[in-house]
């Protein structure tokens, strides 16, 4: 065997080496469970079944950490505004400070409501149930973390129960009215995320990028959209981050956003000014303006997601822990620190180790962000929680996370395509002056304002002419117009996982609870 065929070798076995590597930390994090978890039960009866439910709670919070968790820091390492070691950094730290600070000291045992408790009166039942549904949807989520979809962490949790309770309980056991409302929620999330993204978006354009002085239009408008981050990110903190420590009604929580949004705009106002003065009239100078407001944005977003979502991990986990303890079914279980730091450090973990595939997915594999359309992405995913909750909307915070990327997405199409249109109008009118004329104008019409764009095409309106394009370069032109920005394939399969979410973990869950009575059983 020569050199070359050696070399060959060992490239092809280096290849796995970082992903064997991947597993075997994830492997010992989970084997240090099951050491604890045994150095403290002892020989309690179902001291296994606990050991076991320790093992599977750490499975999935590593599978939440790579994947759920890539939706807060995506957008902001897709525009470049956060790298992608120093962004998983950030959400590890603020993840598990989300969990352990506000994560609370009870979770409900039944993610929802979506099945009755009272119809499982035997406690051993309740405990497979509850193990059932936590394995299945770890395994969802690894396999859409595999398959590079974001996924909701909660739909998958909530299929798993739903699957598990249906197996134990029959089709009554479930609350169909909430699955509906579940259902309804994949629809709901995308679109207002989706929208507002895209809103707030077109409303930086407008105000800024479209303006002939984008650094004059920023100095005024940066810190006023700030602020407006600022109220969002402090009402979304104190009514869904804080709620467990801290229970606040909207008005409380909207008045003490105002207050402290009006002393960041004051802190900020002059930063920007200050900041201004060194850059030039452009979108790329202008881009630079929102960096630090979106490392803020990712680390904020990071805190909310670890003390609301980590309930997915360890609230199955809590019930087997409070069922075999005190022998009993319950709706509301207490929450051991262990418990808690499972679900902290494994989110963390499955972040470090297995988050970047979906954090690319998000910031850039889907369209193209610069800081200003990522700033969009947070604010909607912000505002689209405040908005739904006061409403009374299911909302999934992956869902609008994605919606709001897809939403970017789109409207740049849209703006590109009518631009395209623009230019076509310009050039029909134009048909009779020599190219250095037309690309003069050309060079005109972008510079301008977006009133004075506007002036310029209703003159041309005034004095419409006949269109002298060949059959050629019309086809060309459409081509321009049908240019897509967003990933079509991407959408695509991302909606069908969205999809499949509750009833594959469902299918998965009954399948396993089956088999775990039947490994039990006498």
């Amino acid at each position: 065997m020569d050199i070359k065929q050696l070399d060959k070798m060992q490239q092809a076995t280096s290849f796995n080496r970082p992903e064997l590597l991947r597993f075997g930390y994830a492997i010992l994090f989970i084997v240090g469970i099951a050491l604890y978890v045994y150095s403290r039960i002892g020989d309690i009866p179902g001291g296994f079944m606990l050991i076991s439910a320790g093992m599977i709670g750490g499975y999935m919070a590593i599978n939440i950490g790579a994947n759920d968790v890539a939706n807060n820091v995506g957008p902001a390492v897709g525009s470049k505004a956060l790298s992608l070691v120093g962004a998983i950094i950030i959400a590890g730290i603020f993840e598990a400070a989300g969990a352990l600070i506000a994560g609370g000291d009870v979770v409900s045992t039944i993610k929802k409501g979506i099945i009755n408790p009272s119809a499982i009166s035997d406690a051993n039942t309740f405990i497979w149930v509850m193990m059932a549904a936590l394995l299945a949807g770890a395994v969802w989520l690894n396999i859409a973390t595999a398959l590079g979809a974001p996924v909701s962490t909660t739909h998958s949790i909530v299929g798993g129960v739903l699957g598990a309770g249906i197996a134990a309980g029959g089709l009554g056991i479930a609350n169909w009215d909430k699955m509906s409302m579940i259902a309804a929620s994949w629809i709901i999330s995308p679109v207002l995320g989706g929208l507002i993204a895209a809103s707030f978006l077109l409303l930086i354009k407008r105000t800024i990028t479209y303006q002939k002085d984008m650094i004059t239009a920023a100095k005024k408008m940066v810190p006023i959209l700030i602020m407006l981050m600022a109220w969002a990110f402090s009402t979304y903190l104190a009514l869904k981050g804080l709620k467990k420590i801290w229970k606040l009604d909207f008005m409380t929580a909207a008045t003490i956003g105002l207050i402290i949004s009006g002393i960041i705009f004051a802190i900020v106002k002059p930063l920007i000014a200050k900041k201004a003065k060194s850059l030039d009239s452009s979108k790329i100078s202008v881009n630079k303006l929102f960096t630090v407001p979106l490392i803020f944005a990712a680390a904020l977003l990071s805190f909310a997601h670890g003390a609301n979502d980590v309930a997915n991990a360890i609230g199955p986990l809590a019930a087997i822990n409070d069922a075999i303890l005190n022998g009993g079914v319950v709706t509301k279980a207490s929450i051991p620190l262990w418990v808690m730091m499972v679900g902290a450090l494994g989110i963390a973990l499955g972040l470090a180790l297995y988050g970047p595939k979906l954090i690319r997915t998000i910031g850039s594999e889907i369209t193209e962000l610069d800081q200003m359309r990522a700033f969009a992405i947070a604010m909607a995913a912000a505002i689209t929680v405040i908005i739904a909750s006061q409403l009374g909307l299911p909302v999934s915070s992956t869902h609008i996370a994605v919606g709001g990327v897809f939403g970017v997405g789109f409207l740049r199409e849209y703006l590109k395509a009518s631009y395209a249109h623009k230019i076509n109008d310009i050039r029909m009118h134009h048909h009779s002056e020599n190219e250095e004329e037309i690309n003069q104008y050309l060079i005109e019409f972008d510079k301008a304002s977006i009133q004075e764009k506007s002036d310029m095409l209703e003159q041309l309106k005034q004095h419409k002419a006949e269109s002298h394009l060949s059959k050629k370069d019309r086809k060309g032109l459409k081509k321009v117009y049908r240019e897509e920005l967003v990933k079509r394939s991407a959408l695509l399969k991302i909606a069908a996982a969205w999809v499949i979410t509750v009833p594959a973990s469902g299918i998965m869950a009954a399948v396993m609870f089956f088999t775990l009575r039947g490994m039990m059983l006498p």
